[in-house]
């Protein structure tokens, strides 16, 4: 049920250090409330040739480039030739992989990145888990919240999941490109190789290799 929800349909599990992780689970959002403990007990064994220990429960490789203005929140692993921009945000649980890019005032908040995402304009990214190389375009944020503050379903034409859980952003698979200014709301999946046009507000499970352009036109890309 709901083949393309699930994580190994999402995710190539080898572009992330939280393999470990979520190969433990059918689907992503079990994650969620994993991602604290996994880092805290990850941090432990990464090598100190490797990662430099800053503050409480921070790790950033030392390739990593992190501005001064960046403020970041443990527990966080920063890993290999990831960018953190200038006044990024990062609120804690957050996992930045390698080549990643955190733009400027850019938040995070119990997230994971796989390597070479990129947020580099203006985003939220909250409860969510973006997969290789997508990119969320200037301004584009995930919601993590109903509006009614009611559980998050995952709804997908008829089909439903209920997560059991008050916060889930947007589960991104990867290579996806999510237009400026969309909104992904509460428990968004977006199938793999994906676009998304700017100015969308995203709802539900989107296929891979689609192109949403609104609600009623999601086309097969060709």
């Amino acid at each position: 049920m709901m083949e393309g929800c699930k994580t190994i349909n999402l995710y190539n599990l080898d572009e992330t250090i939280a393999k470990d992780l979520l190969q433990q689970y059918t689907y992503p959002w079990e994650v969620l409330s994993h991602i604290e403990e996994f880092i805290l007990e990850l941090g432990k064994i990464l090598p100190e040739s490797e990662y430099n220990k800053i503050g409480e429960d921070v790790w950033i490789h030392k390739t990593a480039n992190v501005y001064e203005s960046a403020y970041i929140k443990g527990p966080a692993i920063i890993c290999k030739n990831a960018e953190v921009r200038h006044c990024a945000f990062i609120r804690g649980k957050a996992i930045v992989g390698e080549n990643a890019v955190v733009g400027n005032s850019t938040e995070l908040k119990n997230v994971i990145l796989f390597n070479n995402v990129q947020v580099p304009h203006y985003n939220y990214v909250g409860d969510s888990i973006l997969g290789y190389k997508s990119h969320m375009g200037a301004g584009s944020i995930t919601s993590n919240v109903k509006s009614d503050k009611k559980l998050v379903v995952i709804k997908d034409r008829g089909n439903c999941i209920e997560t059991g859980i008050k916060k889930v952003g947007a589960m991104v698979g990867d290579n996806v490109e999510v237009g400026c200014g969309s909104v992904l709301n509460p428990g968004t999946v977006i199938g793999r190789n994906t676009n998304i046009y700017p100015l969308s507000s995203v709802r539900g499970v989107i296929p891979a290799n689609s192109i949403y352009k609104c609600k009623s036109e999601i086309v097969e890309k060709r």
